[in-house]
């Protein structure tokens, strides 16, 4: 049983429907930001805008006329753009890019690459490798789980030089120099 509202409650709440107000997708945004482990929801939110950008230019680039060469060189441009960041699995047809999300850009950030490289078991784990200085990209250490991998600099993840896990993964696998074991 709820209790009769007072008067300055009911004034307040007048304009207030509670049978119908505007659903939030705060659910899936939590549920995507836990998978991806992503701490701030600030870099969500900046992934839906991009992907919301990316489609807005799919859709100006699919509204010029389709024989232009301009449209051919624009499609073309951008196609290759997005394949060489890796959000599309292919740079051959331009309905791809409607279907980039904030989970494209999540999929490309460092700690989703070092889980698919086996370099680590879970997302939280990778976190704390990034954050701990264990992995560079070519000669940069990362110090940030955000940093987007793109789909060539993939290649270059590996271990920091000074890392403990590369010096027990080197000698796991019989691979650790004689002059390393000394210093």
């Amino acid at each position: 049983m709820v209790r009769k509202l007072k008067y300055h409650e009911e004034k307040l709440l007048r304009k207030t429907n509670f049978m119908s107000w505007e659903a939030s997708n705060n659910l899936h945004e939590n549920k995507i930001m836990r998978k991806y482990g992503i701490q701030k929801r600030e870099e969500y939110t900046l992934y839906n805008k991009i992907s919301r950008e990316i489609r807005d230019i799919v859709r100006k680039v699919k509204d010029l006329e389709p024989k232009s060469p301009h449209r051919i060189e624009m499609s073309a441009a951008f196609l290759e753009k997005l394949y060489g960041i890796g959000l599309i699995p292919t740079k051959w047809n331009l309905e791809q890019c409607n279907e980039v999300s904030a989970s494209s850009f999540c999929r490309r950030r460092i700690t989703v690459i070092l889980v698919k490289l086996k370099m680590a078991q879970d997302i939280n784990m990778a976190i704390g490798l990034v954050e701990g200085g264990h992995v560079r990209v070519g000669p940069q250490m990362i110090l940030d789980p955000a940093f987007l991998v793109s789909r060539n600099m993939e290649d270059f993840v590996t271990w920091v030089d000074t890392s403990k896990i590369r010096q027990k993964v080197l000698e796991y696998n019989d691979l650790r120099d004689d002059y390393d074991v000394n210093n």
